[in-house]
């Protein structure tokens, strides 16, 4: 017998071997199918045929076909290849926007997170009482819409109407939130105040799946409060903050509701204050070259930039807790 007739045999045992499902379980694997239908659908039509159309557009610039001396002619669709690409990365001004997004990230992301775990780490305490009503008060500006967020922090910012400046003004504070030097400060507090809530629900699912055989331990072993906090309960959330800390550096680089709402009363916020800004604006028209092709540039190159960010990230947590 040869080697070839020899494994052609072997296979033919295994197939027969192979135990064929029953009718049973091809139905509850169609209904399975059927029950994730809509989401993939919804998911498709929503993230992925977007996703497809900006990096089609992103090959395409409007330009006019036509006319005559005086003007007029016909805006076209025409392939341009990469060189909306190559407007966005000589920009100065989206490099200029990039600057401000990832200085505010840098300060805004750590003061957030930092904050959402010391929240965490009260509720999940014994001092606090009422639970419930801490953690749903800490959520609650989490259900407010970005943009309603920012319309009513910019009414709390501005000077001629605010109760905010008018009483840091009658106890000698004199500040001014559209300053150059505060403005950013002013659009990160909204985020703070808007996202705390959320990741404070992170960091407290991930202190409730502490085991309380845990604590008991450590109390048996003479532990206090504090050290419980320290020993047990930091090392048991880094997973949850690195999900946290994800999930914000991906929001912060999208910045956009905040400067967007604060140029209303703003003007010295340019168009192009921020990447997001910039993106809308230029398919907009307002800024040149006009039109869906840049905006979608604008767009994926800070969706690579959002995932570089992350990819360091992850990679440096990983090293530092490994060591």
């Amino acid at each position: 017998m040869t080697a070839t007739t020899q494994s052609a045999k072997t296979g033919v045992a295994k197939r027969a071997a192979k135990p064929k499902r029953s009718d049973a379980a091809k139905r509850e694997n169609r209904t399975g199918w059927a029950f994730m239908a809509p989401f993939g659908i919804l998911f498709a039509l929503v993230f992925i045929l977007p996703i497809i159309w900006a990096i089609y557009s992103s090959f395409f610039r409007q330009v006019t076909v036509g006319g005559g001396a005086y003007g007029g002619g016909e805006l076209v669709n025409k392939f341009v290849g990469l060189q909306n690409f190559q407007y966005v990365v000589t920009s100065a001004n989206f490099w200029a926007g990039v600057g401000r997004v990832v200085l505010y990230t840098l300060v805004q992301v750590p003061v957030m997170i930092i904050g959402a775990l010391v929240l965490a780490m009260l509720i999940d305490s014994y001092i606090v009482k009422h639970i419930t009503a801490f953690r749903l008060g800490y959520f609650l500006p989490y259900a407010i819409p970005g943009v309603v967020a920012s319309i009513i922090w910019v009414f709390l910012y501005n000077g001629q109407i605010s109760p905010l400046v008018k009483m840091l003004a009658a106890i000698g504070i004199k500040v001014d939130f559209f300053a150059d030097n505060i403005v950013l400060g002013s659009m990160a507090n909204i985020t703070t105040w808007t996202f705390t809530g959320y990741n404070m629900l992170i960091f407290l699912a991930a202190l409730q799946a502490i085991p309380h055989d845990l604590y008991e331990a450590a109390r048996i072993d003479g532990a206090n409060g504090f050290q419980i906090a320290i020993r047990i309960k930091l090392p048991n959330v880094r997973a949850a903050a690195l999900l946290a800390m994800l999930l914000s550096i991906v929001g912060t680089i999208q910045l956009f509701n905040e400067p967007q709402v604060m140029a209303i009363s703003d003007p010295s916020i340019s168009k192009s204050y921020t990447p997001m800004m910039m993106a809308l604006n230029t398919s907009q028209g307002t800024l040149t070259p006009g039109g869906d092709g840049p905006a979608s540039a604008v767009a994926i190159v800070m969706a690579l930039i959002a995932g570089v960010l992350a990819v360091v990230y992850t990679l440096v947590e990983r090293k530092v807790n490994a060591e």
